[in-house]
């Protein structure tokens, strides 16, 4: 039995779920030996297979492809494989991404916007593109900028643009700091007053809590649970500041996790 065959996702939108959990692994683990050996072909004829029999491009989105950049991070964290092995399945992996972003099934605009930013890394770039092509299908007006802009840059956009959700995907330990800083200076400034920040994934899902710490809105452990969220979410409501209060003083201290982080960079 072709194990492409046994899986169905005719679901649309977030909801969609994957029937069979055992063959959904298998397609996982017959990816990942191609994929780890650099085998292009190997891997776009699995993906072809699939399609062929039925699959549809949104389950091989969060049932192929993000499990096997996670497994292909975790190893590499883990040492299990090198930069050269990583290398190349990431790229192949962004090959099988756009092939299948064409493919996928586009809902009419629901006049949303959202804005994603991530880590400034191939790997952590590629799983937002593909966020951001799901959103986009999904019926977002969707802007990816990618990783690497500056925090001022990221403002003046959201200040433009004036989207219901910035999303911070795929972040690494050291970027933690830096999250926190961009969303204290958006609220600071107001420049977007309802928006909703949502981080998710990198180093987001490993530390629990941590997205609190940053003073996000939501947070997702998964792209279909980033979709869900977001069509869900009301606009934010503004602190209320009451003119002529009193400031209180207070010793600025680091959150746990965030001071951890900081001391595990130094």
């Amino acid at each position: 039995m072709d194990v492409a065959a046994a899986i169905w996702d005719d679901l649309p939108f977030w909801q969609s779920v994957e029937r069979t959990n055992m063959s959904i692994n298998a397609l996982l683990d017959q990816y990942m030996d191609p994929l780890l050996r650099g085998r292009r072909t190997a891997c776009r004829d699995l993906v072809k297979s699939a399609l062929d029999n039925g699959v549809q491009p949104r389950a091989l989105y969060s049932s192929l492809i993000f499990p096997a950049m996670e497994r292909v991070d975790q190893m590499y964290r883990e040492d299990r494989i090198n930069r050269a092995a990583e290398h190349m399945a990431t790229r192949i992996n962004r090959t099988v991404a756009d092939h299948l972003q064409s493919r996928l099934y586009r809902q009419n605009t629901i006049n949303k916007r959202i804005l994603i930013t991530c880590a400034n890394d191939e790997p952590e770039e590629l799983s937002a593109q593909m966020v951001a092509d799901l959103f986009e299908a999904d019926g977002w007006e969707v802007y990816f900028v990618g990783g690497g802009v500056p925090r001022d840059e990221v403002t003046e956009l959201a200040g433009q643009l004036q989207p219901q959700v910035l999303l911070i995907f795929g972040s690494k330990p050291t970027d933690a700091p830096a999250i926190r800083e961009l969303i204290d200076y958006l609220r600071e400034i107001n420049a977007c007053p309802g928006i909703n920040i949502m981080v998710s994934g990198g180093v987001f899902n490993r530390a629990h809590g941590l997205w609190r710490e940053v003073k996000a809105d939501l947070f997702a452990e998964t792209a279909i649970e980033a979709l869900e969220l977001a069509a869900m979410a009301e606009p934010r409501q503004s602190e209320i500041k009451t003119e002529g209060a009193p400031k209180k003083r207070r010793r600025r201290r680091r959150p746990p996790l965030l001071a951890q982080i900081d001391t595990a960079s130094a």
